[in-house]
């Protein structure tokens, strides 16, 4: 079968690789489509870990980073009993590197890692549930300090996360929700997926409100990890401020957000629910996920999409084997 792997930094290439078959508890799955996570692409692209200090070694392990995809079943290893063959599903959680991911035409999953889709659903729509479970996890950190519905509620960065995050905060009631990017085309994209005000942070005077204002934000997301995007919002947030984006530098907590009792969370565990969750969001129309896909290619033409997502040319690239 044909598969993806970075033999260097810079160098993925279209490789041969045995058909895998299936140990107990796990499926064989035909991908149908398979959406880049455009940070961790780009960090393999680089040679550069996604966690903080961490290294990369090439030859990178095949298929990876891929790891937002759906298919079909189309092989059972023994005590498989949650799908048959046919059943369609998609992943809900990423099986880390250690494993071959799911650039490639077919891939092994562990049966708890899936989720059964109506056949309705194209590989646009769901392939990138597993975001969407990520993103859904910081919204259960947030309700779990204050309340979402009737709150002002800002998103910082505009990526794939940021445009779910938008999505969601709506779907959970939020009164107004305010997106900021620097890139115009992202802004415009927010505006259509239900986003009320759409602002450049680097523009002064875009928001100049602080959190002791009557205009300063409820609740609000960052999805960049980026120091300075993360202080623009405690800056404007009264009450809570959740990192989704990964965080490589310190941000300054000082008195003033200690005093109002601002409420800085990091990030939570994956988990089931959260995508089930996230799914039914989905279904429901209330989470939109194929306006993320700014293209779709065959998987042969993968490095044409990674360099898509570094001129910022796509928000998400989806290859089909």
């Amino acid at each position: 079968m044909k598969a993806i792997q970075y033999l260097e930094k810079g160098r993925p290439e279209v490789v041969d690789l045995p058909m895998p078959v299936p140990g107990k508890g796990q499926v064989l799955m035909k991908i149908h489509g398979v959406a880049t996570c455009p940070h961790w692409d780009l960090h393999i692209n680089d040679g550069v870990s996604m966690v903080p200090g961490g290294t990369v070694e090439y030859p990178y392990m095949p298929g990876q980073p891929g790891h937002e995809a759906m298919g079909e079943v189309v092989a059972l290893g023994p005590g498989v009993e949650q799908f048959a063959v046919g059943s369609k599903v998609v992943l809900w959680q990423d099986q880390a590197g250690v494993t071959q991911g799911c650039y490639a035409e077919y891939v092994v999953a562990d049966e708890g890692n899936l989720l059964a889709i109506p056949v309705s659903f194209a590989p646009e729509e769901v392939a990138s549930l597993e975001l969407a479970m990520c993103v859904q996890v910081s919204f259960d950190q947030i309700a779990n300090v204050k309340s979402i519905e009737g709150k002002r509620f800002a998103v910082s960065g505009l990526g794939p996360a940021g445009l779910v995050a938008i999505q969601l905060a709506k779907a959970y009631g939020a009164s107004e929700v305010i997106a900021f990017d620097p890139v115009e085309s992202r802004r415009e994209l927010a505006t259509e997926l239900g986003a009320d005000r759409v602002l450049d942070p680097t523009d002064e005077e875009a928001f100049p409100h602080n959190r002791f204002s009557s205009e300063a934000v409820d609740l609000a997301i960052d999805c960049t990890g980026l120091k300075v995007s993360i202080e623009y919002l405690m800056h404007r947030t009264a009450e809570v401020v959740a990192l989704f984006g990964v965080l490589r530098d310190e941000v300054n907590f000082g008195f003033m957000h200690w005093c109002r009792g601002l409420h800085l969370i990091g990030y939570g565990a994956h988990n089931k629910t959260a995508a089930e969750t996230a799914l039914a969001h989905i279904s429901a129309g209330t989470l939109k996920l194929a306006p993320l896909i700014t293209k779709t290619l065959p998987l042969d033409r993968y490095a044409e999409g990674v360099a898509l997502l570094r001129e910022q040319k796509a928000i998400k690239v989806c290859f089909t084997p």
